[in-house]
């Protein structure tokens, strides 16, 4: 898609606030569809954002990237480490088996999925995504990037507002 304006998000599966943003993101994107050029990549700072992030791509081979996303956000609290009242995480047992899950309940191909997770690619990608994290000196997620601009704070109007000027140069 040929768009005036490009949105890069830098996110984590595994991030409370991604996941509570996730819905701005859905209604900036219909809002501005065809004007607006939405761009995910991975900041995996969390324990098991990186396999996340290599299933979620898994799951973009069946075509099933978007709904393998809102899955993860919505079940963290089942596959992510759990901060309790003290500072130590709880361990999740095997987040691979969740996502497995996940993908059966999407309708995909568990065996097709499994396989592709395998696939050395989609580590590469979010390897790559994380070199541009530090080059760009991402530290927190969600962090948004309009035509290169960094969104200073995160709110839904300030994001609205950045996309807003970039569409009216």
């Amino acid at each position: 898609m040929d768009a005036k304006v490009t949105v890069v998000e830098f996110y984590d599966p595994e991030c409370e606030t991604c996941a509570a943003f996730s819905p701005i993101v859905k209604d900036l994107i219909r809002e501005f569809d065809g004007k607006v050029r939405f761009v995910a990549r991975y900041a995996t700072f969390h324990k098991n954002a990186r396999i996340a992030a290599i299933y979620t791509e898994a799951a973009g081979e069946q075509g099933k990237y978007w709904e393998m996303q809102a899955k993860l956000f919505e079940k963290q609290k089942e596959w992510g480490e759990v901060h309790g009242g003290g500072s130590q995480p709880v361990p999740v047992a095997s987040p691979t088996l969740k996502f497995e899950q996940y993908a059966q309940e999407l309708g995909l191909n568990v065996d097709q999925f499994r396989a592709s997770a395998g696939d050395p690619k989609h580590a590469a990608k979010v390897d790559r995504d994380m070199a541009d994290v530090r080059s760009l000196k991402v530290t927190r997620t969600p962090t948004f990037f309009v035509n290169g601009r960094l969104l200073a704070r995160l709110n839904q109007q300030d994001l609205r507002t950045l996309i807003r000027e970039e569409l009216a140069k």
